[in-house]
């Protein structure tokens, strides 16, 4: 369920400035600007103005960073010189009568460089203006006021959403979207009382409803019990929580620099795409013995966010979303509240994006950044051993944490990316939100005699099975640019010697990996331990520098890998990919993802089967989850987490934070109320 008209108004501020003047940039990556959206927009209406046929004005589906060549910025990144940025390219898609427009915008140049039609299969992210036009057609639409009308409804208490259609084997597709409805009487948890049963297609070139069904009635789902406004909640209240804050004192210890950020040893660049949302790039850690930064992630971002529910019925079977690349994760982004989102050390900053016409849309704080200390143990150890002495040497934990939320319809999405003054980078996923309802004429479980796809959360309320499969794009760059994949394989061994009482032990296997096929991997089968390593440089002792991925939970799909769902989503096939890098592969699902075929995603490139050994790698990691509702996720959902860590792997000659000192008392302290 996407986005509401309400939702619209309510949490997007649209600015709009006559100023055309492209801004300076104090770093090739930094986000694109309002004004340079605008000049962008006077840019392209120039050579498409509108005209007064229909689909002849020309809609924005796409406004990015046509990002340099990593070799571009690298060269400008490491220069001993101080030379200016490379030139601000903007790549753009565009919808045009009927036809997806790929269209590239020189901003120094103030003009087009390059533009062809996208004859391939698939169409282009939804905007918001179009998705909240289609979802208010059916309140003009005749039989739809019959169906509301049929079932006692006021339709003033109705609203609608839309729904991707997906690719089922059509020869031939057209640009749809599903429209399905919900009833805020009572309660504006909507998406806990659904119009079941009801459902109309819309041709989005038209806009217009092409197809209509009204297949049956079912009970409507009640309203009560599913508030979940702390101002309208009535007694009894859960136990009271006593407000334990942490108070820094001193000014935070992070410097934000525009878009780049330094915090203890840390220096990394902070991103925004209105499709994947936070991009972290060029992220490197200060290494105290070589009195020098070295590089770790060159870029990393959620390439790909799949959702497959698991109704295969009529009204549901289509019901599977990339978020990413259908309705953009960055354009979901939601305004985080000071205090609760994020803590009161917290900074913000904003993001924009362009809307259907080519003007800046503001997102106010869409990030924060702050250092959280959450009386975690950096390290510790306590020696009793020693003669008349007990030593005990701690320290405590602080860590930057960068923060966006997501608000796809009815989940929230928290990502986070967590520095450690140890080296490591921690990824972290939160999902909460409101469980995607299917209505239905069961009150108890002993009523079930079939398959309802789901678990009976309430009267007449169905949570249906899903999954969530989150792909990470990180281009990992260990001390440099060529690096190889390695495969630590944990393996039982039998003790030869017959002396031994000892029969067993395990040991390490280390295979690197040469070709793209080496390095699929399906975690979970076997014990590994993988790493991006630097084949060119080594430790003292001899090991060769690297980064592990610590994998968080493993999930692997569970449809069938001919149905069409899965062909569309088989970048999710393997939890690990590992691809040579190549600027124009950084959508795991594809560029053109609605209504795709699978035939422009990770599965799909890789079958070229590329040298992957001591190059300039990417890796791409799918965390998953199946989520199987319980009556604890009614009427909302307490946040579920996961994650993963990128950690030093022979990469410091020793623990990095040995001499790292603790936070003074002065600066950190817990105070209750």
């Amino acid at each position: 369920m996407k986005n509401f008209i309400f939702f619209f108004i309510v949490f997007t501020t649209i600015i709009w400035s006559s100023n055309v003047e492209c801004s300076s940039h104090l770093h090739p990556l930094d986000p694109i600007t309002p004004s340079e959206i605008n000049l962008v927009r006077t840019i392209i209406l120039k050579a498409y103005p509108p005209e007064t046929s229909k689909n002849s004005t020309i809609a924005f589906q796409y406004v990015g960073l046509d990002e340099p060549q990593k070799s571009t910025i690298l060269s400008w990144k490491y220069s001993k010189t101080k030379t200016p940025p490379p030139a601000r390219r903007i790549y753009v898609i565009a919808r045009f009568k009927k036809q997806s427009l790929e269209i590239i915008v020189d901003l120094s140049r103030r003009s087009i460089v390059g533009s062809k039609v996208y004859k391939g299969h698939g169409y282009p992210m939804l905007n918001i203006q179009e998705q909240v036009a289609a979802s208010v057609l059916p309140f003009s639409y005749g039989p739809f006021k019959e169906s509301v009308k049929k079932r006692g409804l006021n339709i003033s208490e109705v609203v609608c959403s839309d729904f991707s259609v997906g690719w089922f084997g059509e020869k031939k597709t057209k640009r749809l979207l599903k429209i399905k409805c919900y009833y805020t009487e009572g309660s504006v948890n909507l998406y806990m009382r659904p119009l079941e049963g009801v459902e109309a297609t819309v041709d989005m070139d038209e806009m217009k409803i092409v197809d209509y069904k009204d297949r049956y009635v079912v009970p409507m789902p009640k309203a009560e019990g599913t508030e979940y406004r702390a101002s309208k909640l009535k007694p009894p209240f859960g136990p009271i929580l006593k407000d334990i804050s942490l108070m820094q004192h001193a000014a935070p210890a992070f410097n934000l620099h525009g878009n780049t950020v330094s915090w203890a040893n840390w220096e990394f660049h902070v991103g925004f795409d209105v499709r994947a949302g936070p991009i972290i790039s060029l992220a490197s850690v200060y290494d105290l013995e070589m009195q020098k930064y070295r590089q770790v992630l060159y870029r990393g971002f959620i390439s790909e966010l799949f959702v497959p529910y698991q109704d295969p019925t009529e009204d549901w079977y289509y019901t599977s979303y990339f978020d990413s690349g259908e309705f953009g994760f960055g354009q979901s982004a939601s305004s985080l509240e000071p205090l609760t989102d994020c803590p009161s050390n917290a900074e913000f900053l904003d993001a924009f994006f362009a809307d259907a016409n080519g003007k800046p849309v503001k997102i106010p704080n869409a990030f924060c950044i702050f250092e959280k200390y959450a009386g975690d143990i950096m390290w510790r150890h306590t020696e009793v051993a020693i003669p008349n002495e007990v030593i005990t040497e701690v320290r405590p934990d602080v860590t930057l944490v960068v923060r966006m939320v997501s608000t796809v319809g009815n989940y929230d999405y928290i990502i986070d990316w967590e520095f450690k003054p140890s080296g490591s980078i921690k990824v972290g996923v939160g999902l909460t939100g409101i469980l995607e309802i299917k209505a239905g004429t069961y009150t108890n479980t002993e009523e079930v005699k079939e398959d309802i796809y789901g678990t009976l959360l309430a009267d007449y309320t169905i949570g249906t099975y899903h999954d969530h499969f989150l792909t990470y794009y990180l281009d990992l760059d260990i001390d440099g640019e060529h690096n190889s994949f390695v495969k630590n394989t944990l393996e039982t061994a039998r003790v030869k010697d017959r002396k031994i009482p000892r029969k067993s032990y395990w040991t390490v296997v280390s295979e690197t990996a040469k070709t793209e096929a080496d390095a699929k991997i399906k975690l979970g089968l076997k014990p590994l331990e993988l790493a991006v390593v630097n084949p060119n440089k080594k430790t003292k002792p001899g090991n060769k520098i690297g980064y592990g991925l610590i994998p968080g939970s493993v999930s692997h799909p569970l449809m069938l890998s001919d149905d069409f769902q899965q062909i569309r989503a088989a970048f999710t096939n393997y939890n690990v990919w590992v691809t040579p890098y190549n600027k124009s592969e950084k959508w795991a699902g594809g560029l053109f993802v609605d209504r795709s075929r699978g035939d422009d995603t990770i599965a799909t490139w890789t079958q070229r089967n590329r040298e992957i050994e001591n190059k300039d790698i990417v890796l791409w990691y799918t965390m998953g989850f199946h989520h199987v509702p319980s009556q604890e996720d009614f009427p909302i959902m307490p946040t579920l987490t996961s994650g993963f860590e990128l950690r030093p792997t022979n990469f410091f000659e020793r623990n990095p934070v040995l001499k790292t000192k603790s936070p003074e008392p002065a600066h950190w302290s817990n105070c209750t109320k």
